[in-house]
């Protein structure tokens, strides 16, 4: 089959997932990808999981995941969401995404039971739910030695909350989805901390107290092994380095010293240590110290204060919630010496759009508020509003057509460090779709790394 079939028929499946019911709208059951799962004869249970709950950091966290994981010579596979740019990033195996030939097979394998499914239930199957058992298919086809399964909203109902995981991976919770998962952290993480399984581990980044408290009751509720951020590992050591940062971090078994993270942001290096503990978990022993110097110094994060250009500078972030927004905010501020930064803001509807603005304003000096194609995406002229709030008039333009936002920000940039010897930098964010439309456009730009 031709590459241009291949992607056609891509094409024909992304808009029959389209069709069904959105991944931001869930309902609080599992009984339809329980269904489903079965019908499919528990694909997921075929190999042994870790699976990663949280508001910040999932993706990130399972990307390290899988590379230490890897280094240990396991075949991995890794569902992850949301995308980027193409739905097939979402499922990766080996390091890579899906093969055109193995999703359109995965899909073909699923469709008839998709319907069936969907004649027996009051709603039917929605679109996360139609991936997340793709996902869990091809890996056991494949097959993969271990799967590393980040949960798409919340946890309690996810559709991911099938598996039977050996370790739970929970990353720093926030305020995010308070429309499903509650309108206080307590509520939140009560919700997220339903993928703990009995008698599993549980490896748990730093949260604040109140969150804590909550899931060590769950823990202790299902009889979990607790490893704890600041107990049993922690970042013991950063400081700044060419491109990303050099850590030194405590494991659950020993010390690892000056470890290469190509990632910049200390919440990058919290990350790193969550996923070693994680990985260490599972492995019951301690890791080889070169080898895991060596996976850490390989790790990727599209889309994470990733840096797409150097002249001039332009950092692509994905943040969409206040804690995002925040995290991304501190490392600009901490990690870069720009004279100005230039930031071109694209936010959902359904987001907290003040409370990410607010963060921004911190290490924004020039707003440029743009939307982008989405069909949940907030008014540039609504975000405009809110922006009043915390840039004042002169800092504000409104530029509604993303390419446009973009190219004027480079324009902007470009001028400013031509009069200065001072660096300027260009800081898109606001959303995943944000982020992805960026890197689009970015190459469609001709602008290169």
């Amino acid at each position: 089959m031709s590459s241009t079939d291949n992607q056609d028929q891509l094409e024909v499946i992304e808009q029959l997932l389209n069709k069904r019911w959105p991944e931001n709208i869930i309902e609080p059951t599992l009984d339809r990808i329980a269904a489903l799962t079965d019908a499919l004869g528990s694909p997921h249970l075929s190999y042994p999981t870790i699976h990663i709950a949280g508001t910040n950091g999932k993706t990130t966290t399972a990307r390290m995941i899988d590379q230490l994981l890897a280094s240990l010579g396991y075949r991995v596979g890794r569902y992850t969401s949301p995308h980027l740019q193409s739905f097939t990033e979402r499922i990766s195996i080996k390091g890579a995404p899906i093969s055109p030939d193995l999703m359109i097979a995965t899909y073909n394998d699923i469709a008839l039971y998709l319907d069936l499914i969907d004649s027996g239930q009051l709603n039917p199957i929605s679109y996360f739910e139609a991936l997340t058992a793709m996902a869990f298919v091809a890996f056991a086809e494949y097959p993969v030695d271990i799967a590393v399964i980040e949960a798409g909203l919340g946890g309690q109902w996810d559709a991911t909350n099938v598996v039977s995981s050996q370790v739970s991976v929970m990353t720093p919770i926030g305020f995010d989805h308070m429309e499903y998962l509650g309108n206080t952290l307590t509520e939140i993480a009560q919700t997220k901390a339903g993928i703990f399984k009995p008698e599993s581990n549980v490896v748990l980044a730093a949260q604040s107290s109140e969150v804590a408290k909550v899931l060590m009751a769950q823990v202790a509720k299902v009889s979990a092994i607790p490893f704890r951020e600041g107990i049993e590992f922690a970042v013991k050591k950063r400081e700044l380095a060419v491109g990303g940062q050099l850590i030194s971090l405590q494991a659950l078994y020993g010390d690892v010293d000056d470890i290469y993270l190509p990632l910049y942001g200390d919440h990058q290096a919290g990350n790193a240590a969550l996923a070693l503990a994680s990985v260490e978990a599972f492995a019951g022993v301690k890791l080889d110290d070169e080898l895991v110097k060596d996976a850490f110094s390989k790790v990727t994060s599209p889309g994470r204060c990733e840096i797409v250009y150097r002249d001039p500078t332009v950092i692509i972030d994905a943040a969409h919630n206040p804690h995002g927004a925040k995290a991304i905010a501190r490392t600009i501020n901490s990690e870069f010496d720009f004279e100005m930064v230039v930031g071109v803001v694209a936010v959902l509807a359904e987001k907290d759009a003040a409370g990410v603005l607010a963060e921004l304003a911190t290490c924004v000096d020039y707003l440029i508020v743009s939307q982008s194609q989405s069909a949940r995406a907030m008014k540039s002229t609504q975000l405009a509003k809110i922006a009043a709030d915390y840039f004042k008039p002169e800092q504000i333009e409104v530029i509604g057509d993303l390419t446009g936002a973009i190219t004027y920000a480079l324009e902007k940039v470009t001028l400013t460090n031509q009069v200065s010897e001072a660096v300027s930098a260009v800081l898109i964010t606001g959303s995943v779709v944000t982020a992805g439309a960026a890197r689009e456009i970015i190459k469609r730009l001709g602008v290169k790394k």
